[in-house]
């Protein structure tokens, strides 16, 4: 069986819908970084998803090629995650989604070298005919965050995020938002088989310790 991500780390792909404190290992990831309205069918985002998967797959079916990925096994493509982030907001205003600042992302097996990493985006390139040289390769090392698994459509995500914010504060810590500590969802749902209310989408914040 490919190894699952989502399978293997339940703790960082699968939470509760209560609030939980978890420290997040550091992780390679292929990423693109733009702004706007991610719900635009012609913006930067959807074109942004189009590179993303381009590369993802291309490493994922590497075994495949003539090209070889020193220590590959087989696994499932880690679902699709984003970073989020508004000049001058801490945490996000759902109702002025032009001014979104996004990192598109999704996880890299750890075998994975930059190396292999810009033959994907080549190769991507030249057989999907699109350009995919806006990926870059990152090592994202989030910590201490507090996260929940909410349930339904994005826009109704700020009750997720009460919640998260009054456990945290009955807890003894606070939000750390940063520009390296940003509002993080993971999305685990085809917003094209699913109606809104159905669906999931885990919400993870950076934390600190009061005091």
């Amino acid at each position: 069986m490919p190894f699952d991500f989502k399978k293997e780390y339940k703790e960082f792909y699968l939470p509760k819908t209560t609030p939980a404190i978890v420290t997040v290992p550091k992780a390679n990831f292929i990423t693109i970084s733009g702004k706007g309205d991610p719900n635009d069918e012609n913006g930067d985002y959807q074109k942004a998803l189009g590179v993303l998967y381009a590369v993802a797959y291309t490493l994922k079916m590497s075994y495949k090629t003539d090209y070889k990925i020193d220590g590959f096994f087989e696994y499932v493509v880690p679902p699709l995650e984003g970073f989020w982030w508004q000049d001058g907001v801490e945490g996000v205003d759902y109702n002025n989604k032009s001014e979104f600042n996004w990192i598109s992302a999704i996880r890299l097996p750890d075998f994975i070298t930059k190396k292999d990493f810009q033959w994907a985006v080549a190769t991507a390139t030249k057989k999907k005919k699109i350009d995919c040289s806006a990926a870059k390769f990152v090592e994202i090392d989030e910590g201490l965050c507090v996260q929940i698994m909410h349930i339904g459509s994005y826009d109704s995500e700020p009750e997720s995020v009460a919640l998260m914010d009054s456990f945290i504060e009955a807890n003894g810590y606070c939000n750390d938002f940063s520009d390296k500590r940003l509002h993080h969802e993971i999305y685990l749902s085809d917003p094209r088989k699913l109606s809104p209310e159905k669906w999931k989408t885990v919400i993870r914040h950076p934390i600190v310790k009061i005091g």
